[in-house]
């Protein structure tokens, strides 16, 4: 029978030239009948108006707010007990070569369940009788033998909407299902079609998959199968790439373990655990059969902001990834992690040290085998007690910027953060009081003075 949630819903509809003519649809069908957890986003569709059916929603009080509508596609969005309602127009779809924005017509339910993109998410329940409805004679069968298929030609499903090929990946790992015959195949063939998707829609699958248990797996099928160009090309540089002796994996290969052992629930983890070695094609060298990548932390930060910035990250998320890349190899090698150097940690990373230690970890988790790693328990020691007894703000220069150019008579820019930084060394280093403003002022002149230092 109808979910309890959707009572309200089918009470407000009852009577109306819907009932008996709407249907839960996608997600919400399947993942019942999975047994998985179902989200508070549910799509009914409709034979009729489907604004018309929102708008009785709204009007006897069941809508908390007046419905979205989308005429060109027929379809109207509203919010009621908790759950995000999509109600749509049944229709069907034809496509421009050069767009996923279809143009529509009134069809059938078997239609439209022919538009969709995976028989699984083509099974329709009765809004108002539970009844289960296999439009297609397939999703049933498909969802029995968890195969994912599409209801057209897969050629013809993808080159209508290509990034139907990102949530084939996505809904492989994340239902366990096996690519239908021809399914990737058909996606390497269309691989390049991917360029006519917004670089929204792609960031928006691509963190759902890195946010999946079997993320790191995701990736490996996007690398496969051709994707992986379209989204960000510079991953598809580490493919084949040998590291040294301190590793036993390629730099790709090494990233997606990295990304396999970072929690799943912190995305911002994810993200950097992903981009942490992005640079390392453009910075790798060879000298005397030594291989080196030094600077590749500095010009992956670079990198992981442009490729985020084209992805149309937010700034936070960008300057989140950016700072753990920057620092990501920080620890590697120390062999006594003191009291001044969690200072200095602390007082670069913030509130994202403990994060930066996962990362840490997740990249050490990726290195050969017998490679000493460092002893991250001791370092989480340190800067627990040296951070019980040295809250952030004692870290800093004792004197603002303003100050340091009020006293130096320096511009704005670069030069002020080198002699800021200098005076916080000084401070984590025991040599500069964080309350001794007078000597931080003349420490700050000297230091100008020398223009080796500015």
């Amino acid at each position: 029978m109808p979910r309890p949630k959707l009572d309200r819903v089918r009470e407000a509809l009852k009577g109306t030239e819907f009932e008996g003519r709407a249907w839960i649809v996608g997600g919400a069908v399947r993942d019942r009948l999975l047994n998985r957890k179902v989200a508070n986003d549910i799509d009914i569709v409709v034979i009729g108006d489907a604004a018309k059916a929102a708008e009785i929603l709204w009007k006897k009080k069941v809508a908390t707010i007046p419905p979205v509508t989308y005429p060109r596609f027929g379809t109207a969005m509203v919010q009621a007990d908790g759950a995000t309602i999509e109600f749509a127009s049944a229709r069907k779809e034809s496509y421009e070569d050069t767009s996923r924005k279809p143009d529509v017509k009134p069809a059938t339910i078997e239609e439209d369940a022919l538009r969709r993109d995976f028989t699984v998410n083509a099974l329709m329940e009765d809004l108002f009788t539970g009844e289960l409805l296999d439009p297609l004679g397939k999703g049933k069968r498909d969802l029995e033998h968890r195969i994912l298929r599409t209801p057209l030609d897969p050629k013809q499903t993808f080159h209508d909407d290509p990034l139907r090929m990102l949530r084939a990946v996505r809904f492989s790992w994340q239902l366990g299902f096996d690519p239908a015959e021809g399914l990737y195949e058909a996606i390497e063939d269309g691989a390049e079609r991917l360029t006519i998707i917004s670089a929204e829609r792609i960031r928006e699958e691509l963190t759902k998959m890195l946010q999946l248990p079997d993320g790191h797996e995701c990736l490996v099928d996007l690398m496969d199968l051709g994707l992986m160009q379209h989204i960000a090309p510079e991953f598809c540089e580490g493919v084949g790439m040998d590291q040294g002796p301190y590793h036993h994996l390629d730099v790709w290969s090494h990233t997606v373990e990295a990304v396999a052992s970072a929690d799943p629930r912190d995305l911002t983890l994810r993200l950097a655990a992903l981009f942490h070695d992005v640079a390392k094609p453009k910075c790798r060298k060879e000298e005397s059969g030594k291989i080196t990548f030094h600077g590749h932390d500095t010009e992956g930060e670079k990198m992981s902001r442009e490729i985020m910035a084209r992805l149309k990250f937010s700034n936070d998320d960008i300057d989140a990834v950016a700072l753990l890349v920057r620092h990501h190899m920080r620890l590697m090698g120390i062999k006594d992690f003191s009291d001044s150097a969690a200072r200095r940690l602390l007082r670069d990373l913030k509130d994202q040290t403990e994060r930066f230690i996962e990362l840490c970890e997740a990249d050490s988790a990726a290195h050969a085998p017998g490679v000493k790693r460092p002893d991250y328990e001791h370092v989480r020691e340190v800067l627990v007690r040296v951070a019980e007894r040295t809250p952030h703000e004692l870290l800093d220069s004792p004197i603002s910027g303003e100050r340091i150019m009020e006293v130096t008579g320096i511009n704005e820019g670069e030069q002020v953060g080198r002699v800021k930084k200098h005076l916080s060394e000084l401070v984590i280093e025991g040599k500069l009081l964080h309350t001794d403003t007078e000597g931080a002022e003349k420490e700050a002149v000297r230091f100008v003075g020398n223009r080796s230092n500015v």
